[in-house]
């Protein structure tokens, strides 16, 4: 089980905060670090402002040497496909190859896509949409002549140069559905199971795997993106939930109260009880956590999540 931290980067992370997160990441054995691509608060905060996702991480590949960098997951609606794979490329020829990983989604924020002048289309098109920016995002990195012509787009005899110095990893996720799954099994690397408990995951995990041996290709990794608070001892878990409340905005004035309300599917305990929460979700076949971190700046919480790495490790 690989430890990783994520990012919430619309909730007004700042570059000097990133950079502090990254480098905390890189002093411990955290395994990425991984931030949304919003352009708003997905929590309704008018008052907060989001860096782009894509030109953070190749900033951050910039000033890391070990830490894989990526996006859970950019929306189908924000770029262009080939702007979006020559972002990646980029950020990976930064990088020195290898540390850079794409998560590809439909979008889903209504609100971001008006404000910004976004197209929303339908669920169905948003989705088609994905699927065409699967196929032609995968292909730019290794083909050397690329005809696509598509109901969304049309790439005509390209070779889109440079290539990456090393196929950036692709991650597609949800919560296993089939058309999500079907697409997956035919491009990714890697399925993300996204804010489930440990039974959706039981159930969940064969399928995907019977996908992707349908398809003929290797077995993926599968992974999980869920939230979380870890702490120390039982009161300094309490307090940093706390800090979470003040961020979603939540009554935490009983701490103990709130911490029993919290998503059942989420991660909550000392350092070695969520180690034992995460042994039942590594025999259930996830091999990668992606655990979202809301008060960034509380670097001490990210020595802890470092520690839970080390403890796993």
């Amino acid at each position: 089980m690989r430890v990783c931290l994520m990012i919430e980067g619309q909730e007004s992370v700042g570059w000097e905060d990133w950079v502090a997160l990254a480098k905390a990441c890189e002093e411990r054995p955290v395994d990425a670090l991984f931030r949304s691509d919003h352009y708003l608060s997905v929590m309704g905060q008018t008052d907060r402002g989001s860096l782009d996702a894509l030109a953070t991480i190749s900033g951050l590949a910039a000033v890391t040497t070990r830490l894989r960098l990526g996006t859970l997951v950019s929306p189908a609606t924000f770029r262009h496909p080939s702007v979006l794979a020559k972002n990646i490329v980029t950020a990976d020829h930064i990088s020195g190859g290898g540390r850079i990983e794409l998560g590809m989604g439909a979008g889903w924020l209504e609100a971001e896509h008006a404000a910004y002048g976004f197209p929303f289309p339908p669920t169905g098109e948003r989705f088609e949409i994905l699927e065409e920016q699967v196929e032609i995002v995968c292909r730019e990195w290794t083909e050397e002549k690329l005809d696509f012509d598509g109901a969304h787009y049309r790439v005509s005899g390209l070779n889109a140069l440079p290539k990456p110095l090393s196929r950036p990893n692709l991650i597609i996720g949800g919560k296993a559905k089939p058309r999500g799954v079907a697409l997956a099994a035919r491009w990714a690397d890697e399925y993300n199971l996204s804010m489930v408990g440990i039974e959706a995951c039981r159930e969940a995990v064969p399928a995907i795997r019977e996908a992707w041996e349908s398809a003929g290709r290797p077995q993926p990794v599968i992974s999980l993106m869920t939230g979380g608070v870890v702490g120390s001892d039982r009161l300094d878990l309490l307090e940093r939930a706390h800090r979470v409340a003040e961020i979603r905005g939540e009554d935490a004035s009983d701490p103990e109260a709130y911490v029993r309300q919290l998503p059942d599917h989420w991660l909550v305990g000392t350092v070695p009880e969520v180690a034992e929460q995460l042994a039942e979700f590594e025999e259930a076949g996830v091999e990668r956590l992606m655990l979202q971190y809301l008060p960034h700046q509380d670097l001490d919480g990210v020595e802890l999540i470092g520690d839970l790495a080390a403890e796993w490790g």
